[in-house]
């Protein structure tokens, strides 16, 4: 077992210690404020955000780059609340007109048992610019956002960009959990670009050109599963055009959404991510999800043989703490980035919470199927 234990855990500092020297890797993009030229088309799916679409549409309207460069596509998946009417009354209050911008609602036209890529495919076919970018309907858009995209666009050759994004931070414990979870995916997400392995992006800050997808065609392979609208894409790009595929590190492309507020619906969106991992064809992303998953199990089953007297209590200490350092020196290079420093202080409750967390999300996806949106889903 003790062998077992440190083969585990040095492929696993390995991998970790891999993406911390690939997050430096990727250079911070700094802003030169040079004249833009991209055109983009926003698209934003949504159902039932009517709680959330106030805040998109005002840091929409704050957005400093030329309305006339670009547009905003709501793709309405079947709302059954008033958010179709908050949007509408915002272009009514708001108009916006070819030399202002454009922004419209279409609805989202189902064919496959994803509802998200469906609408994204959707307003694709309908979307007038070469640029396609995709955020989430419960974000807020930082004021330099495309701005940031356009400069790095003109300064690089790329089809293809993932770029930064965070939770919202508040004084409760499950907000803290879940802001350190993602900073350690987002880091994860950068270090993996950083070794020429790219394989996680997310959907909430996602861009890409028209003519990528339509070469890809889209998400044919994959709508059987309904997320990984943003995962499967990137898997396809990396594939066919490496070269071309970029992460955007720029503190000004940071896009901020919001941390599940109870547990019940935090675990039905991980359950939601996890379902969606057998389908992936990165074998590196497989390998990393297998070797992170073996190590927290690992944590799990050696504190248990601990406590019965099995395991040696320093072994299990020292493979403890090498977890602790590794898993740390990733997220504070992450935390120091999205400028989330203060979240630390919570790191060690949400680091011995976290391989139990795991391991029932895994399970749980196993054997259920998951709700989201106020439909039911089948693995």
């Amino acid at each position: 077992m003790i062998l077992t234990s440190i083969i585990i855990t040095i492929c696993y500092l390995i991998l970790i210690g891999s993406f911390a020297f690939g997050f430096d890797k990727i250079k911070v993009f700094k802003l030169e404020d040079i004249p833009a030229k991209t055109k983009f088309s926003i698209i934003i799916p949504f159902r039932n955000e009517a709680e959330n679409l106030p805040a998109l549409l005002k840091s929409i309207l704050a957005l400093n780059y030329q309305k006339a460069l670009f547009e905003v596509i709501f793709v309405d998946d079947d709302s059954e609340d008033n958010s179709v009417e908050i949007i509408e009354n915002y272009i009514n209050e708001r108009p916006f007109n070819q030399a202002d911008g454009d922004i419209r609602i279409i609805s989202n036209e189902r064919k496959t048992n994803s509802p998200k890529k469906d609408a994204i495919t959707t307003a694709i076919a309908q979307a007038k610019y070469e640029w396609i970018i995709t955020t989430d309907s419960d974000c807020l858009l930082p004021n330099y956002w495309l701005d940031s995209f356009d400069e790095f666009i003109q300064k690089n050759d790329v089809n293809c960009i993932a770029a930064p994004v965070t939770y919202l931070e508040k004084a409760n414990f499950l907000n803290k959990f879940q802001v350190l979870d993602l900073l350690s995916l987002q880091g994860t997400t950068i270090g993996g670009f950083g070794i020429k392995k790219p394989f996680l992006c997310n959907g909430a800050n996602f861009a890409y050109k028209k003519l990528l997808f339509i070469a890809l065609n889209g998400f044919e392979g994959n709508t059987n599963t309904a997320s990984g609208d943003d995962i499967f894409l990137l898997e396809k790009a990396a594939k066919l055009y490496p070269e071309q595929l970029h992460y955007l590190k720029c503190e000004h492309a940071i896009v901020l959404t919001h941390a599940q507020p109870k547990l019940e619906s935090l675990i039905s969106q991980r359950v939601r991510w996890a379902a969606k991992t057998g389908n992936y064809n990165n074998w590196f992303g497989k390998l990393t999800g297998l070797i992170v998953l073996l190590e927290n199990a690992l944590i799990i089953a050696l504190l248990l043989l601990t406590v019965i007297g099995n395991f040696n209590l320093k072994a299990f200490l020292y493979i403890l703490i090498i977890k602790i350092n590794i898993d740390f020196f990733l997220i504070y290079k992450s935390a120091i980035f999205f400028n989330q420093k203060g979240v630390l202080r919570s790191f060690i409750l949400a680091f011995l919470a976290y391989p139990f967390f795991t391991m029932y999300v895994v399970f749980t996806s196993l054997f259920s199927s998951y709700k989201w949106k106020g439909r039911h889903f089948k693995k």
